[in-house]
């Protein structure tokens, strides 16, 4: 099968602009990842990974594979464990869209949480340093970094609700009730802005995670296409509502499982050990956080769904999966908002 770009121009770009790199590349597509597609390139001077816009008509602001390439460099020399970046191509005529170029990390990916394929005794362990590195992303000094530009300022929660809201609206396809009704409960009742601004992940769970082959320390960050500045707790929520999902390669989900029997945390104990670490006495509404990653994550779903339609996925099959799973997600944010 041949390549999905023009290697002979990535390589002339790649002898240019990343050093000590020598071709010729082969290339082989990562299966996960519906929002930018992602390929190994395997060269004589060793392995990268090339993350690039996907082609067609995009929506606004999405896809914005320049500010992961900015954000993960600025982490190089943090407690964030990135994959060191390379080079930025902006000049849209190499291979059609804007890329960037990254070391390819050789770690463990887990899909499902309950970590079916690791020792009992390795889990807790796991999923501890998956809260050690969130409690980082969310110690970074943005100063430092020079990451104090990296979002907009004022509340974070009014921003993202009227953003993912848009986003939303743009790939409609059909009315689901419930994500209005959710909308317009979250709308009413985001509260009030309390100070806090840190780097925010935006799509923090598990299989964005990459793990040591003999051992259970993350030692990669991936997919920081949503990272911003904004507040903590929806990364923290995040995880939660994952969790909240089914279990299987579906769902990717713990619920209903014996998690003491697995040897995993519970919410409540995941959540804790994040105050501890962070240095905060607890967090109260949680709901409303649970609430609003559930409906953000059906906005994305409904974006990808759109893509699948208008023929510009990157996986149109596993696209029109996930996007069926819209109307479940409204229905678990309306659920948590309960809780609030």
């Amino acid at each position: 099968m041949s390549a999905p770009f023009d290697t002979g121009a990535v390589e002339i770009w790649m002898a240019a602009h990343v050093p000590g790199f020598r071709g010729p590349i082969s290339v082989e597509k990562f299966a996960t990842g519906q929002s930018n597609p992602t390929f190994k390139l395997t060269a004589t001077s060793g392995a990268y990974v090339l993350r690039r816009k996907p082609p067609g008509q995009l929506l606004k602001s999405a896809h914005a594979v320049d500010r992961e390439f900015r954000v993960q460099r600025a982490l190089a020399k943090t407690d964030v464990p990135v994959a060191r970046m390379h080079a930025l191509c902006e000049d849209e005529s190499v291979i059609g869209s804007m890329f960037y170029v990254m070391d390819h990390v050789d770690g463990r990916t887990f899909v499902d949480p309950r970590l079916p394929s690791v020792p009992a005794e390795e889990r807790a362990a796991i999923l501890d340093d998956m809260n050690r590195v969130l409690a980082a992303i969310h110690s970074v000094n943005l100063g430092t970094t020079g990451l104090g530009d990296y979002g907009p300022q004022g509340n974070y929660y009014q921003r993202q609700i009227d953003r993912w809201t848009k986003q939303y609206r743009a790939s409609e396809t059909e009315t689901v009730p419930d994500m209005d009704a959710l909308i317009d409960w979250l709308q009413r009742n985001v509260p009030d802005d309390d100070g806090r601004v840190t780097l925010v992940h935006g799509d923090y769970r598990i299989d964005n995670l990459l793990f040591a082959k003999n051992g259970t320390e993350c030692v990669a960050v991936l997919d920081w296409e949503l990272s911003t500045l904004g507040h903590p707790y929806a990364d923290l929520a995040a995880v939660i509502m994952q969790w909240a999902l089914p279990p299987g390669e579906v769902g990717r989900g713990l619920k209903g499982v014996d998690r003491k029997a697995l040897g995993l945390p519970s919410d409540q104990a995941f959540i804790d050990t994040y105050c501890a670490r962070t240095g905060i006495g607890g967090i109260d509404r949680f709901g409303f956080y649970l609430a609003f990653c559930f409906f953000r994550m059906a906005s994305i779903l409904q974006g990808v769904k759109r893509r699948a339609l208008d023929g510009n996925a990157s996986n149109p099959e596993r696209a029109l999966e996930l996007g069926a799973f819209v109307p479940a997600f409204a229905e678990g944010g309306l659920s948590a908002a309960k809780t609030a």
